[in-house]
């Protein structure tokens, strides 16, 4: 079970410009949603690995946190 904390002004935020980012590097808006959302996910690795050609759903599979295995619905 995890334990959430409330969302503050900056968490949205910080979740709001990473979701752009995504979209700006071509990921589907669902799939960037779910990263952008948690916090786990190295943003800056999967841009990169997306810019360097791999497809946005299978860099978000080679970089999953362990604890994200059930995340992200791809």
């Amino acid at each position: 079970m995890h334990h959430l904390e409330p969302r503050t002004d900056a968490d949205t935020s910080v979740a709001e410009w990473r979701f752009d980012q995504l979209l700006t590097a071509g990921v589907d808006p669902a799939l960037a949603a779910c990263l952008a959302a948690d916090p786990r996910w190295d943003l800056h690795a999967l841009i990169d690995l997306i810019e360097r050609g791999c497809r946005p759903d299978l860099a978000a599979r080679i970089l999953m946190p362990d604890e994200a295995e059930d995340a992200c619905d791809r």
